[in-house]
């Protein structure tokens, strides 16, 4: 007799029904989620689980799942199906006989050999086989069946979010494989994250670093964090304000393709560049942060959170072309993008709604162009489908945005901090419009976040080389 998964309840089998010979089956596909997640709950890291070019040099030549995998789906089956709720684990002798990999469909088998009537317990031989019939674990459980009969409701698996910074930071950095390393001016890293993340950038390939600021700082600050400048560039300067004005002379000339802001404030930096006539471009220069987001199934990327105070129509259209450029560069094709505001109807109340209306007009006469453009849009139903569909919104953007465009900067600068501190995003950080790319991060970001916003700059540097902005 084989027992069947109930759909919406969870029903237990009692001593008194089960005999000899009974048995129940599962069925479960393995992924890579389910490897990932196995690790984060266990602790086990094992590398032959997780590092597919460590595991391609091992006996079994690529990732394979964790042997107790195996064994936690037929704990599965025996607590949740047969015998089911009440059941008590006493003993499991497990077997290995091959590696499961991903993809690897299992039927977990669970049959009763033995029954004490006395103890009211089981013996019941488990086996595993893959797709092929091939059996891949085996052994023998013993339990304590239950003697009350139970019905239930099925409750769901706790959905677990996996997010790997780290994983996500390679993935993002290997854009840059096979590109040059580009000469950026490093403008003040007066500080240990900045001057970190500069040198950090450098060993990855991503820059050939300029350090611009007072020598004798740098060298004491190198000094005391055990960072090597041996070959590395310094243009001494005294004080932060001669550092952007010596960075936007260089840049202008052509001695740097891109610069990164070290320990000095953001307006005087964009200060220097925006009195510097060479670097102007015929657009305003806006930022723009690219967002791993946990909770979201692709890159997000937001502008502008950190240049634009109360930007005007004229200044959104350049914003939201600056930022489409960008996406491209990124290898978006056509990049979707959502024109925020607290409602998804234009309401003349509302400023922002009138903008986005605006500006999705200007798409569709040609002002903006290459990217995809709805708006006003809810935060909601900008990146979530159900909410769109919820709000009845029939929109290619909606629900999949890969651009936020934000009504000013206060607005932006809290959605940006929110998604990464309640939300648990990884964030970089880039200024576009001028004739180089400024990798712009806060005074609170750590290395690799400098490390990735060089990634940016690479891009965009290499970019221009081809289209001179």
């Amino acid at each position: 007799m084989n027992r069947a998964v109930p759909q919406e309840y969870v029903e237990n089998v009692i001593y008194e029904e089960i005999h000899i010979g009974q048995s129940a089956r599962t069925v479960r596909t393995l992924t890579r989620e389910d490897i990932h997640a196995f690790a984060a709950v266990s602790g086990d890291t094992n590398p032959a689980h997780l590092d597919p070019v460590y595991a391609d040099a091992t006996l079994f030549h690529g990732v394979i799942a964790h042997g107790m995998w195996g064994g936690a789906l037929i704990s599965a089956l025996l607590g949740t199906v047969f015998p089911g709720p009440g059941t008590i684990y006493l003993e499991q002798a497990l077997h290995f006989s091959k590696p499961v990999r991903v993809g690897d469909t299992l039927t977990v088998t669970v049959t009763v050999t033995a029954k004490e009537d006395d103890k009211k317990r089981l013996a019941l031989d488990c086996q595993v086989l893959n797709q092929k019939g091939e059996r891949v674990l085996h052994g023998l459980a013993r339990v304590m069946a239950p003697t009350q009969k139970v019905r239930r409701p099925r409750y769901d698996a706790p959905h677990i979010q996996l997010f790997d910074p780290e994983a996500r930071l390679r993935a993002l950095l290997a854009m840059g494989d096979g590109l040059s390393a580009i000469r950026c001016g490093i403008v003040h890293p007066c500080d240990l994250e900045s001057l970190r993340g500069a040198m950090d950038s450098a060993q990855s390939g991503l820059i050939d670093p300029v350090l611009i600021g007072p020598e004798a700082k740098l060298r004491e600050l190198a000094e005391e964090a055990n960072i090597d400048l041996s070959g590395i560039d310094i243009e001494s300067v005294p004080h932060s304000h001669a550092a952007a004005c010596k960075a936007s002379e260089m840049a202008a000339a052509r001695q740097v393709e891109a610069l990164m802001k070290g320990s000095l404030h953001t307006d005087e930096l964009i200060g220097a560049v925006i009195a510097t006539t060479a670097l102007r471009t015929a657009r305003r220069m806006s930022h723009v942060f690219r967002f791993d987001v946990p909770t979201y199934h692709k890159p997000l990327l937001l502008t502008d959170a950190a240049l634009n105070i109360h930007p005007t129509l004229a200044h959104k259209a350049d914003i939201v072309q600056n930022a489409i450029q960008f996406a491209r560069i990124m290898g978006t094709a056509l990049p979707k993008v959502a024109i925020l505001s607290a409602v998804e109807t234009v309401n003349p109340n509302i400023v922002s709604t009138l903008d986005a209306a605006a500006l999705c007009k200007m798409a569709d006469r040609g002002q903006i162009s290459g990217g995809l453009l709805d708006g006003p849009l809810a935060f909601d139903n900008a990146i979530s489908p159900l909410a769109a569909q919820t709000k009845h919104i029939d929109s290619k953007v909606a629900g999949d945005a890969d651009i936020l465009v934000v009504p000013d900067l206060e607005s932006g600068n809290m959605l940006a901090k929110q998604l990464e501190y309640l939300a648990g995003a990884t964030a970089s950080g880039i200024v576009l419009g001028a004739r180089v790319p400024i990798a712009l991060t806060s005074r609170a970001d750590g290395a690799s976040a400098r490390v990735a916003s060089a990634l940016l700059a690479k891009l965009i540097a290499h970019h221009n080389r081809m289209v001179r902005p």
